[in-house]
Formats: C-alpha cells, structure tokens, sequence
C-alpha cells in the first residue's frame, strides 16, 4: 500500500533524525530554555528579518492556534475566519473550548479577503446592539488554505491594512507554510510576511519534523507572558530541546526550504500526470495537496492500493485528496498514475 493522506506519515528527515542522536545524551536545561533552542530562535529571527520578534516552540498545529488565539483575546472576543478554515471545520472546536468564537466568512478559494474582513467588521459596529454578539478582534488565515491555495504579498499586505484599520491581530497559520513559500509564481517569503502579521507560525510537522511548531510572535503587544500562556495551555514540553534541535537542523543550512522544493517538484509531477490522464481537478491548488474529483467506484477500486483521504464524500463522486511530502518518492507518483491509468483502461 502506497499512501498519500497527508505529509506527515513517515517519521523524520534523516537529518533531524542524526542531529537527535548526535544530541541525546547531552545535559540541557529544560523547557525549551536550552541552547539549541536560542540558537534556533536566533536562526528563525534571522530568516524572517525580525530580530524583535518573540520565538516559542510548541509540539502541533492545533495546540499553536488555540495558544495563539486564546493569549490574544479577552473573554468577549472572537476570530474571523474563512468558513474553510482549519479553526472552522478541522479542529474539534477547540477554538471554542477555549472560549472564544470562530467568526466564519465566506471563502475567496479558501482565502479571507480584506474587502470581506472590512464588511464583517463595519457591519459588527454598526449594529447598534454590539455589545450583545461577539466582538470580532483577530483574523485567522492560513498559508497554504485549507484546499490548497497561497496568498499573495497583495493579498496579505490588503489584509493587514484592514485589520491595521480595524484594529485587529492578524495570525497566520503555518502548519505548511514552507510548501506554499516553494510554490511556483508564490511572491512571499518569511521577511514579507514578518512585516504584514502580528503572529504566525512556521510548521514543521509537515514539513519534515518528528513533530513541532514555531510561534513567531511579531507584535510587541503579544509578546509578554506568552510561555504561561503556553504552560497553562498544556504546551511547555520538559524535554523542550527536542524541538529546538529540530528547528535548529531546519534552518541552519536551509533544510526546510530544500524539503518544501521536493515535495513541489512531486506534487508538480502527480499534477501533469493527472491533468493527462483526464481526472478533473476539484480546486486551483497549487501546493503540495492536489484535489481531485474520483467516481465513488473507481476511488473503491484504487484504494485497494493506494491510499488518501476523502474529503468530500458524494453520492455519485467524490472529492479526493493526494498529498506529498519531504519523503514522497517519485516511483510512487509513477506507481498512483500508472494504476489510475490500468483503472481507466480495465
């Protein structure tokens, strides 16, 4: 069985697999206050150009934006986000459980736009029973979306205008943000992103980690007492150097933007050869997930050996997802097209 779920199926880039062993028997302080830690700060600050920033490692995707999210907001406030959004469909609400409302608008291809962050908000204010629904204070997006799609330095330079204007936090979450900054025709990089947030994340659980996730704070505001935020939230983890060393390995030499290229490249290849075998594509995904529409028998027959997620279920067909990875191998892009093309002419 040859699997393409997600990009975090195998363990580790070898790599941070070696630095882990080199490090193991070594003596650090814990809770991320170690030396592989600072150093990995200090490498992440320097790749986003922002050496005021305020860098804390935390284990997943999910425990960072209910972290985020809820340091950032009083009791009465909520967080817009497309109604696509992780926070919104994927998350068990945990965004909720930690009492705070997920605002939900609707997506451009996934994407929260300014012009639609500027009307949910106008809209909030003038009503003149405000003080009786959830004042919106943060808009939530992530790089790639949900299906997919990236946004531009237009794009995000619009949005933390209006949030600027609104005064709202703006939060990127980077759970595969190294694959949509390696996306073909993609403007963005850490830098430009640094300077049109107020926090955002770099993912490196599926992006070649064992597990973790940078929080990079930019806004002074949120800066203090974060790490009680982070122990309260059940984030600080005591072996703290386990994720320094990772980030660490991922930034000294450029691993991390070298892994997200090699997942593009197989995700390039799977996207021609679909595209020449006639599946229809379900959204204008550009990253390393590619959409696809599949007839519910044929998705039955092709899952006898290969593996991927339903996403949308349907009653005649449905909207299927292949992902890749620092790890995917292109004989197993050959192998999914080669058995979709056996199906097609069975």
């Amino acid at each position: 069985m040859i699997r393409f779920n997600s990009d975090y199926l195998e363990g580790a880039h070898p790599r941070i697999l070696e630095r882990l062993s080199a490090t193991n028997m070594e003596q650090t302080v814990g809770y991320g206050c170690d030396e592989h830690s600072e150093r990995a700060r200090e490498l992440i600050k320097k790749a986003c150009s922002c050496p005021e920033a305020a860098v804390h490692f935390l284990v997943g995707g999910t425990q960072a934006n209910f972290t985020v999210i809820s340091a950032a907001l009083r009791p009465h406030q909520g967080v817009i986000a497309a109604d696509t959004g992780h926070i919104a469909c994927h998350e068990t609400g945990a965004i909720e459980a930690c009492g705070h409302k997920v605002l939900n608008v609707p997506g451009d291809d996934g994407r929260v736009t300014a012009e639609a962050v500027d009307a949910y908000v106008r809209e909030h204010w003038a009503n003149e029973s405000h003080e009786h629904v959830v004042q919106p204070k943060m808009v939530y997006i992530s790089m790639t979306t949900e299906i997919g799609t990236i946004y531009t330095k237009k794009e995000l330079a619009a949005l933390y205008e209006v949030c600027q204007l609104h005064g709202l936090y703006l939060f990127l979450d980077g759970a595969r943000l190294g694959y949509g900054l390696a996306t073909p025709g993609s403007d963005l990089d850490l830098p430009f992103i640094a300077a049109h947030t107020d926090v955002f994340y770099i993912g490196g659980t599926k992006v070649g980690a064992l597990f973790g996730e940078a929080v990079v704070l930019v806004n002074p505001e949120l800066q203090p007492d974060f790490r009680y935020l982070i122990k309260q939230k059940g984030g600080m983890l005591a072996k703290g150097r386990l994720l320094g060393i990772q980030f660490e390995t991922l930034f000294e030499d450029g691993l991390y933007f070298e892994i997200s290229r090699h997942a593009l490249e197989m995700a390039g290849r799977l996207c021609q050869g679909l595209a020449s075998l006639g599946i229809p594509f379900a959204s204008s995904s550009v990253s390393n997930q590619q959409f696809v529409r599949l007839d519910n028998g044929f998705c039955q027959e092709l899952r006898k050996t290969m593996d991927f997620d339903v996403i949308q279920p349907g009653e005649t067909e449905s909207v299927v997802r292949f992902c890749t990875s620092w790890a995917t191998l292109p004989e197993n892009i050959d192998a999914l097209l080669a058995e979709i093309h056996r199906l097609k002419n069975k």
